[in-house]
């Protein structure tokens, strides 16, 4: 019976590929313009999405309103829909949302099942850990046997399974990055790797996470927009973005926000 639905699975999410692909005839693009919305997934991650703390009700961030202003420009209505990060491969396949538009890593791994718009934004992986071991976590060997924690699926969880010096630290994951600070602080884990753009705005004086610090950064990354594989949306967002960069809004929402555009 499990096999059974497996195989029935498998054959919905083949059908739902194939007809957001372009594969079948139908373009992707014009999906999403019928229907009049853009369904973005999102994770809740300061400062791409998160709600205003003095109007919770109100996302903002970088992504938020840097989709907003895309959206504008193609005619759609932008709705944002928050996601297990660790499901957003089925999520996009599935049409249950359009794109993931939430500081997400381009990697040629996640190539393979979906599409990137162009990079908009530079981002890396930082070890984070509390203040009161800075003498014992100074640098990635320092932490060959540290309880780690990262985010499913993310590109954190990625680079420290890729780095040879932490095979034996015991990495466990969480269901979203704001899970990994609180894992942290209560001490559950040592160190915590997360993206750089989240942590400098979460860790730190100032912060909710003031006993907090960044030790050690990892690999370079550029974030892009997925959309499924072989979507024409892709081209449509990418058009946005130039328009955008020539007017000047994606530079002044990354000075608001901090951020460094893509080149």
């Amino acid at each position: 019976m499990k096999k059974a639905v497996s195989f029935l699975t498998a054959a919905v999410l083949a059908a739902s590929l194939l007809a957001g692909c372009g594969q079948t005839g139908e373009s992707d693009w014009e999906y999403v313009k019928e229907k009049g919305t853009m369904k973005i997934g999102i994770t809740l991650f300061e400062p791409m999405n998160y709600y205003d703390p003095e109007n919770p009700d109100k996302l903002i961030g970088f992504d938020t309103e840097l989709a907003e202003a895309v959206c504008e420009k193609l005619g759609v209505t932008p709705e944002f829909v928050e996601i297990d990060w660790d499901q957003k491969v089925f999520e996009l396949q599935s049409k249950n949302i359009d794109c993931i538009w939430n500081g997400m890593t381009i990697s040629d791994d996640l190539k393979e099942n979906m599409d990137f718009s162009v990079p908009y934004s530079g981002n890396m992986q930082v070890c984070v850990i509390n203040s009161a071991n800075a003498g014992v976590y100074t640098d990635l060997a320092s932490m060959a046997n540290a309880k780690i924690v990262a985010e499913a699926g993310s590109a954190g969880q990625k680079s420290v399974e890729a780095e040879d010096v932490l095979k034996d630290a015991q990495l466990t994951t969480v269901q979203a990055q704001r899970d990994t600070l609180l894992e942290l602080k209560s001490g559950t884990a040592d160190v915590a790797v997360i993206d750089a753009v989240m942590a400098y705005a979460s860790v730190g004086e100032g912060t909710d996470y003031a006993d907090l610090e960044i030790v050690d950064e990892l690999n370079a990354e550029e974030y892009g927009v997925a959309f499924r594989k072989g979507s024409d949306a892709a081209a449509a967002v990418n058009d946005a973005f130039a328009a955008l960069k020539a007017d000047g809004t994606m530079q002044a929402l990354a000075d608001k926000y901090g951020l460094t555009l893509a080149e």
